[in-house]
């Protein structure tokens, strides 16, 4: 986990001196979770829970009789376990249900052998696919899934089941953890880095180097030379478009195109990806960073329903 920055403030007497005077976590990213109105929680003939434990963050999502219901998300900790255990506590506080009202539960993410109270472990590709089909409908083809640790090319059919996938997990640039990294580099909350990457005057040339310590120092390089951060940030958007892009197209683009994982809120990112693919991705009215963990949660609704069914 990066660390935090330490602001100084001046002194009268001595110029600027270190003084520690708060923390500021640029690279954190949103957490917390929502209710979906609507939802019968007490007529329910089946809830079942996913859990997508990430590099960077945990998803937990409830699922009623097939159907979407709510869900948490946190940082992902040192402890796989812990922080598996920490998304479905405070999922269920959201809902007020208790862990014996879940029927089934699946995990999935890096993690995802490491969450003691799943009943099975499925991959995160299968349950990106599962997910990105309940969110996207039928017609979704092409997943691009953008996570904290990898970028993934994934194809489905028309029942949300993977036929092909393509996988970057040799650096971390593309990611979200070199998302962070820019971040903290240009004490820019992560979150604002999307928007913030439109207000230029002219797109520049992305860095040169993909790698994150590279496109670290070239960042910094920039600055030097009289950059605005916000230059940089656009510089270092195109890079991570064109490297992903870049796997898309080595696996192809079939229509309909679907963009899940958290960098996927990143509008700077998925624009310039468009851009660059020709393509535009569907837009969805749910929160595409618990893809992993909805098709966890609908994994789990089938293997209950088989089970269940004899």
């Amino acid at each position: 986990m990066p660390s935090a920055l330490l602001l100084w403030r001046p002194t009268a007497q001595r110029g600027r001196r270190r003084v520690p005077d708060r923390q500021v976590e640029y690279w954190r990213w949103t957490e917390g979770g929502k209710v979906l109105e609507g939802v019968d929680w007490r007529g329910a003939e089946r809830i079942t829970l996913g859990i997508d434990v990430g590099s960077v963050s945990s998803e937990a999502v409830l699922c009623v009789d097939g159907k979407l219901a709510a869900y948490n998300t946190i940082r992902t900790g040192a402890n796989s376990p812990a922080s598996a255990l920490a998304a479905r506590e405070g999922l269920l506080k959201l809902t007020g249900l208790t862990e014996k009202e879940i029927a089934y539960t699946v995990g999935t993410g890096y993690g995802r052998v490491n969450v003691p109270f799943a009943q099975k472990a499925v991959t995160e590709i299968a349950c990106h696919g599962l997910g990105a089909h309940y969110m996207g409908g039928p017609s979704v083809r092409t997943i691009l899934d953008m996570g904290g640790q990898d970028c993934k090319g994934i194809h489905i059919d028309e029942r949300g089941k993977v036929t092909n996938f393509l996988m970057n997990d040799k650096c971390a640039a593309g990611t979200g953890r070199g998302m962070e990294v820019i971040a903290d580099l240009l004490e820019v909350p992560v979150t604002e880095i999307g928007e913030r990457s439109f207000e230029i005057e002219e797109e520049p040339p992305a860095v040169s180097d993909v790698c994150v310590v590279f496109a670290k120092s070239e960042a910094m390089a920039r600055l030097k030379e009289g950059w605005s951060k916000n230059r940089v940030i656009a510089s270092y958007c195109r890079a991570m478009s064109e490297r992903v892009s870049a796997l898309l197209m080595r696996i192809g683009v079939e229509r309909e195109f679907f963009i899940t994982g958290g960098i996927s809120k990143n509008i700077g990112i998925v624009r310039r990806i468009e851009d660059i693919l020709g393509v535009k991705a569907l837009n969805s009215e749910y929160d595409t960073q618990i893809a992993g963990a909805l098709g966890a949660a609908l994994f789990a609704d089938n293997l209950l329903r088989r089970e269940r069914s004899g």
